[in-house]
């Protein structure tokens, strides 16, 4: 049983991280600045990974702090804690899922410099472009005389936007202890980076068809759907066990 619910709990954070990188605040921002500033495909796919580790490590130390927290709810209801945990799981994919039947989605941080608010365009797509090429005109992305500071705004945007969705996987591998923790950090760097890298490049060499940015209104029930599951299977496997 530990081993397959072990399986699973990868598998769900790889997919997790993995098409959470398909968002656009994690490759679209990177692809603007680069056309603006003309940068080669190398370095901005280099620019793109260095913000993806920055957001990586923020993740991770607030699944650190669940982690932990997880520990010491372990010690102290036992045998509980996978139902609980499943349950918890169960609760956060309703929530997502009542997020996406109202619309709602997930809102992400907007460019930094810009005038604009992110919630101001949740969930809007307009038919010719995203909202970030119009915060692209007015931000210090663009506008900023040197790249560094321009690497560095692309770097706090995306660090202080952490892979929300990721969080509760961290919860369901409380009970594989600090080797579970380590795991699932290690998918998460991986799968991110490897997700960043990828849809930055097809972007860069003209796979815009692709059309990944509708991906970000149908987040919320993608990870609804996840976390449902993953909390099924949880209880589903102690149940047998």
């Amino acid at each position: 049983m530990n081993s397959t619910l072990l399986t699973t709990i990868a598998l769900t954070g790889f997919t997790v991280a993995f098409f959470h990188a398909a968002i656009p605040t994690h490759w679209l921002p990177f692809v603007l600045v680069s056309r603006t500033r003309r940068w080669s495909r190398t370095k901005t796919i280099g620019v793109a990974l260095f913000a993806g580790l920055g957001h990586v490590a923020l993740t991770s130390v607030i699944g650190l702090l669940i982690a932990w927290f997880g520990f010491q709810l372990d010690e102290e209801i036992g045998h509980a804690f996978g139902p609980v945990a499943g349950g918890v799981l169960i609760v956060i994919g309703a929530y997502f899922l009542w997020r996406q039947a109202r619309g709602a989605g997930i809102c992400h941080h907007a460019m930094p410099g810009s005038e604009h608010h992110a919630d101001e365009h949740c969930g809007d797509e307009p038919e010719h472009g995203s909202h970030w090429e119009h915060e692209l005109k007015d931000s210090s992305l663009a506008k900023s005389p040197g790249d560094w500071a321009a690497i560095s705004g692309l770097f706090l945007m995306l660090t202080l936007s952490p892979c929300e969705g990721f969080l509760p996987v961290y919860l369901s591998a409380v009970q594989f202890g600090w080797s579970g923790f380590v795991l699932l950090t290690v998918i998460l760097a991986a799968a991110t980076l490897a997700g960043m890298t990828l849809f930055t490049w097809l972007t860069l060499i003209g796979f815009e068809k692709l059309r990944l940015r509708h991906f970000e209104r149908w987040e919320a029930g993608l990870l609804g759907a996840i976390f449902v599951v993953l909390g099924l299977a949880m209880l589903l496997m102690r149940h047998h066990h």
